[in-house]
């Protein structure tokens, strides 16, 4: 009786250690996808606190969350079973071109920011307005979950490109963690950003001389830290479309692009030693916001500037 009982607490303990190893596995895996998507995260992190500029303190959290909820929906519901369906049934070649399709949206995305710069755009009073009715609340929450889906999507295959040699049920536990994970990183980070001078005004109104001048400290950062924030989305919208266009390109047989960007790289890498890792990186990251940037411009040249010369020749 008692052998038997060992042997049954042998055999519990054995499946523990499995499941054990295949959490490790799984948590493993799920960070180094993760880790793949970190530019479109940032991307995304820098994109959604616009959304919230100028709008009434007490309403910024709730539009967050009702944000961060659409983009938990549209990765679980929409993108997710999307994905896996593509992954076990399409041809190798189409994750790849879903992918620079993605890689061409992020560079325009970044080009037209860059454009709407250079010609001096400027939110008129209605956009600064912090009063605003429940139907416009509802419309711009509607635009940042469209414009998250396609963030959302980017973060999800990259993710899946990462992981396609898994097991089917592997891969989906692996996504659905990368996708909860990501969704609580992104937005728990805008939310902090968001509320940062709300703390600072706080500190600033309490008795403590130290608290005071952290708090005004906050408060003087924050537009500073949003104008960081822009320009840093901006950057990672080039950079992150033009490096996803180079490997995907490759992958697909295109392979001067991304072979001229590793080469020249490789060469930085190796001639500067010590230092040569991280030189060999802002190389590639340099060449790839410049693809970004070209393939952007091109796109914004298309839908915005071409129209608008054949509509004044008529």
């Amino acid at each position: 009786m008692s052998a038997g009982l060992f042997g049954l607490l042998d055999d519990v303990a054995a499946i523990a250690r499995l499941a054990a190893a295949s959490v490790d596995d799984v948590a493993a895996a799920a960070g180094r996808a993760s880790a793949k998507a970190a530019g479109v995260v940032v991307d995304d992190t820098a994109v959604t606190p616009q959304y919230v500029q100028g709008v009434a303190a007490q309403r910024e959290l709730p539009i967050i969350k009702k944000i961060a909820v659409g983009s938990l929906r549209n990765k679980i519901l929409f993108i997710l079973p999307a994905a896996l369906l593509l992954s076990q049934f399409a041809p190798d070649w189409v994750l790849p071109l879903i992918l620079v399709c993605g890689g061409t949206f992020l560079a325009y995305e970044g080009a037209e920011k860059v454009w709407e710069r250079v010609r001096g755009h400027h939110p008129d009073e209605a956009e600064k307005s912090s009063e605003i009715s429940p139907e416009q609340e509802k419309t711009m929450v509607a635009g940042a979950i469209r414009t998250d889906f396609i963030l959302s999507a980017e973060i999800m295959v990259i993710a899946l490109n990462e992981v396609k040699d898994e097991a089917f049920l592997s891969r989906a536990i692996i996504l659905v963690v990368v996708a909860i994970g990501i969704t609580v990183l992104v937005y728990g980070v805008v939310g902090l950003i968001v509320k940062m001078d709300d703390v600072g005004l706080a500190l600033a109104q309490r008795s403590s001389a130290a608290a005071q001048k952290v708090g005004l400290a906050l408060v003087r950062a924050m537009p500073g830290l949003l104008a960081v924030i822009s320009v840093v989305g901006t950057a990672a919208m080039l950079w992150v479309g033009g490096h996803i266009l180079l490997v995907q390109l490759h992958e697909l047989g295109v392979d001067p692009p991304y072979d001229a960007v590793h080469h020249l790289e490789e060469e930085v890498a190796h001639a500067l030693g010590a230092v040569g890792g991280v030189a060999g990186w802002l190389v590639n990251t340099a060449l790839s916001a410049v693809v970004g940037i070209v393939v952007g411009a091109v796109v914004v040249a298309v839908m915005h500037v071409v129209p608008r010369k054949g509509a004044a020749a008529h």
